[in-house]
């Protein structure tokens, strides 16, 4: 019997396609005799397929909101991320710091959810029952960034392009897509923010054509955003600069992938819930959002390759075994290849690679474990 794909009968001849000369700048393509040289020139090579570099602005950071908390102070802050986009982001300092302290950027997931971005990993007041439930089905209830806080990192929890105060402003889009969204009325702000949701979810695909057509790609815009979050670590007084990781959910893992791989100021990093390689992606890939996807990038570059970029420092990888957006394969597959890398270069030890029995989530052991990782190799 003939095996069924997400694009059907077109999918022996991509797949075909796909598997010739790919990953050609992959550690494991040929023996690379200067390790540095390779992944100075692997960098670049990522960096010229996401093809977004804005013209750049100070940050000009403010604040403003500042939060008491138990055991630490939340501030809402705002800084340029170039010179034609700012973001929002939370900024979580922890009590009675008596030297700078080790760092963690949180990289707020993707689920669909688009009105909130770093608040479905922070805690904010008053929040509408859509977001607790939210939060309770894939973190346990339990907001992670607070946490990190509270063990004594500082934490910065920064929107992405397209969520929270990134977010697409109906009014500013052309009315035919907007009618139906701006002329309803809403029984409570739990229904007006879903409803918000599945017009975002569609507007998704005109965005990205959009993108592409302009020459540049969307993974392209979020990781340069989430460079610019190292840059506003590095500005503040509080933060020991050689100890700054990185960590997210899904989108988050993605956006942990391309930060940890592009960006050698981060120290040690985690994934969740986002490891798999390219060939497994190609039969069932109509799961995923459009923010991911850089054209040519297989020919160069699988997905663990590039969280590679940064080896050795330290990397854990958490999969979950009953992910509907990754099969099992995919997942045992780059947990391959990233062990090879590192024991290749000697530091097998710097690279974890966890399973849990679980849907696609970030729980509480996988907190657990996470939290544990980034305290062993950042403080």
């Amino acid at each position: 019997q003939q095996a069924t794909s997400d694009i059907g009968n077109f999918y022996p001849v991509i797949s075909s396609y796909a598997a010739q000369d790919n990953n050609s700048l992959s550690y494991l393509a040929k023996n690379w005799k200067n390790e540095k040289k390779w992944q100075r020139e692997a960098k670049a090579k990522m960096h010229e397929l996401l093809a977004f570099n804005p013209e750049p602005a100070p940050l000009q950071s403010e604040i403003l909101q500042t939060i008491k908390r138990d055991g630490y102070t939340q501030y809402l802050v705002r800084y340029n991320l170039n010179a034609l986009q700012k973001t929002e982001a939370f900024l979580l300092i922890p009590d009675n710091l008596q030297k700078p302290a080790p760092a963690v950027i949180a990289l707020h997931d993707h689920g669909g959810f688009y009105f909130f971005g770093k608040e479905k990993h922070t805690l904010t007041d008053n929040m509408p029952p859509v977001l607790v439930e939210y939060v309770q089905n894939l973190y346990d209830g339990q907001f992670y960034a607070d946490e990190l806080a509270k063990r004594g990192f500082v934490v910065l929890s920064p929107d992405a392009m397209y969520f929270g105060s990134q977010k697409l402003q109906p009014e500013t889009v052309s009315p035919q897509f907007t009618k139906a969204l701006l002329s309803s009325s809403y029984e409570d702000e739990s229904e007006r923010i879903r409803a918000y949701n599945k017009f975002a979810n569609s507007h998704e695909i005109p965005l990205n054509k959009t993108i592409l057509a302009s020459g540049t790609t969307w993974l392209g815009i979020i990781a340069q955003g989430d460079r610019v979050a190292v840059d506003f670590l590095l500005s503040r007084p509080e933060v020991d600069k050689d100890k700054i990781g990185c960590i997210g959910l899904s989108l988050g893992g993605l956006r942990s992938t391309y930060l940890f791989g592009l960006d050698n100021r981060i120290k040690a990093g985690v994934v969740a819930a986002f490891s798999t390689t390219f060939e497994h992606m190609l039969k069932q890939d109509t799961r995923h959002t459009w923010m991911m996807y850089v054209p040519r990038q297989h020919k160069f570059l699988d997905l663990p390759d590039v969280a590679s970029l940064n080896a050795t420092k330290p990397l854990l990888i958490m999969n979950c075994k009953q992910d509907k957006l990754f099969n099992l394969e995919g997942m045992q597959a780059a947990e391959t290849k990233l062990a090879i890398i590192y024991a290749k270069m000697k530091a097998p030890e710097k690279f974890k690679c966890n399973y849990y029995d679980v849907p696609h989530s970030m729980g509480l052991q996988m907190q657990n474990d996470a939290f544990a990782w980034l305290e062993h190799w950042l403080k």
